[in-house]
């Protein structure tokens, strides 16, 4: 076995990000993103997502930080 991954790998598939932090589908969803679910999740990163959905990857990552360790992700997104 493994180690297990950081929230902040680049190359962490999005199925497993779900996974290891199911939380984590609240941010997406806060920013209409189908991700969640989607059949490519296996396939993309984050990286690939906020380049698809065009937004900033750093103030991103900060939204899933932010509902890992419990605070609300969905603030943050409608500032």
């Amino acid at each position: 076995m493994g180690t297990t991954p950081k929230i902040d790998d680049p190359d962490l598939p999005l199925v497993q990000l779900f996974a290891l932090w199911p939380v984590t589908a609240r941010v997406f969803l806060s920013h209409r993103m189908a991700c969640f679910g989607c059949p490519i999740s296996p396939f993309h990163t984050v990286i690939d997502a906020c380049a698809e959905y065009r937004l900033d990857e750093a103030v991103f990552r900060t939204a899933l930080q932010a509902a890992v360790q419990g605070q609300s992700p969905l603030n943050d997104a409608k500032e």
